[in-house]
């Protein structure tokens, strides 16, 4: 019986080759295909899902087993993005089994992924984001100053918060104007910053950076050093950055799901709405595909609808 589709397997539940066969598919995707341990993460989780479904050897998977999955995945109520995530986890990984010599062909090739709707990102005003970035105080805040650099650099550049984690000191040019981003699938993209965030930057850099890491002197900086600490000296993680971003959210009282990546869609926004190219927003974001870009054109035919329908005596 396959365990609920909501329900977290453990790979220890699975049939021994199969488990042995999902660990060589996440070597090969970080040593052959680069991808991020993110997106390692997200294909573990969704195959191991599969997988325990599944309960047979991989040489009898089929078209029909594999519906029967999807099908299982939407009787249990997963959201259709999650749906077509595991559907295309489940793809590369019939893939990688064709060619290790698993399955003679691939089983999933003729599989349309569930139909997702286009939603569109929240966004802040300008007011908005004004209130978040000013929100961190050092009169409250024991690391106001970084706080403040971080969501500055977060909305002045549109880096994911996995990015900017692992910003490096030799990232950021401040003689330059601009930053140094390490992407998905390790793609390096240089982009712009206002001078407003880049001066936060080298503030916590040359004074409250130091104080997190006792006996380190400005003198002492290596290049490769991450810019943003913890407050024990070490480098923020993923979740800090969510969890920073939703203090001052909550502290302001803004409305809606407000993340780090909020931040990302407001620079996007801004961009276009201030006359900037698709291509140029495009390789600022570090989008491979363009198409995922164009989401942000939606966004602000939707402002520009507003403010014709509030303003305009025919609206």
């Amino acid at each position: 019986m396959a365990p609920p589709a909501h329900k977290t397997v453990a790979d220890t539940e699975l049939i021994p080759a199969s488990r042995a066969s999902l660990d060589a598919f996440l070597d090969y995707l970080q040593v052959e295909c680069g991808l991020s341990v993110n997106t390692r993460k997200a294909y573990k989780r969704d195959l191991t899902r599969f997988l325990g479904y599944f309960a047979a050897p991989l040489e009898k998977l089929t078209t029909r087993r594999i519906e029967g999955f999807m099908k299982y995945c939407r009787d249990a109520g997963l959201a259709v993005s999650s749906s077509a995530r595991a559907l295309a986890a489940v793809r590369t990984f019939c893939k990688y089994l064709v060619i290790q010599g698993v399955l003679k062909l691939d089983v999933s090739a003729g599989l349309e992924a569930p139909k997702k709707w286009n939603r569109l990102p929240t966004i802040l005003d300008s007011r908005g984001v004004d209130e978040l970035l000013a929100a961190p105080s050092e009169e409250t805040d024991q690391f106001a100053l970084r706080d403040r650099a971080i969501l500055t650099l977060l909305y002045a550049t549109g880096m994911r918060a996995a990015e900017i984690i692992g910003l490096k000191l030799c990232d950021v040019n401040f003689n330059l104007g601009v930053v140094r981003v390490l992407g998905k699938g390790n793609k390096e993209r240089i982009v712009p910053a206002a001078s407003r965030a880049l001066d936060l930057a080298r503030s916590y850099i040359e004074t409250a950076r130091g104080e997190q890491v006792a006996g380190e002197s400005e003198s002492e900086l290596k290049p490769t050093a991450t810019v943003f600490l913890s407050h024990t000296g070490k480098p923020l993680g993923r979740e800090d950055i969510f969890r920073i971003v939703r203090k001052y959210v909550r502290r302001v009282g803004l409305k809606g799901n407000v993340s780090p990546h909020t931040l990302r869609h407001c620079f996007a926004t801004q961009l276009l709405s201030r006359g900037a190219d698709l291509r140029s927003v495009q390789e600022m974001l570090g989008h491979a595909d363009i198409s995922t870009t164009q989401i942000y054109t939606h966004v602000d035919s939707s402002r520009l609808k507003a403010l014709h329908k509030k303003f305009h005596p025919r609206g």
